[in-house]
């Protein structure tokens, strides 16, 4: 599903479609992407756009889908969802770091 793309990101093609509420995967893929590529305790961070967010194992999503919120469909100009798109998932470290930095206040 994901092939290493950079020091900080792996590389994948999803179908993104939006879904109220947090942003999510497949609860199978999910739990697979986080045993195989991540080894510290931290959420899958994924990169849609410019845009970095944790995800959530969700039922109901399909597989090789991520769903997210319709707002940010819109603002990274995904148009016509499901559609077949790259997104970027960070590696564990790079997922600790975006975390740590979206938790600390801005200066």
């Amino acid at each position: 599903m994901f092939e290493r793309f950079s020091r900080g990101y792996y590389l994948g093609r999803l179908y993104v479609e939006p879904r109220d509420g947090d942003p999510g995967m497949c609860h199978r893929q999910h739990e697979q992407v986080t045993e195989r590529l991540y080894d510290r305790d931290v959420p899958p961070v994924m990169k849609l756009g410019r845009t970095h967010f944790a995800v959530e194992g969700a039922e109901g999503v399909p597989a090789d889908t991520l769903t997210v919120p319709p707002g940010l469909l819109e603002e990274e100009g995904v148009t016509n969802p499901p559609t077949l798109t790259e997104v970027f998932l960070a590696k564990d470290d790079r997922a600790a770091q975006l975390l740590t930095l979206a938790e600390s206040p801005a200066v």
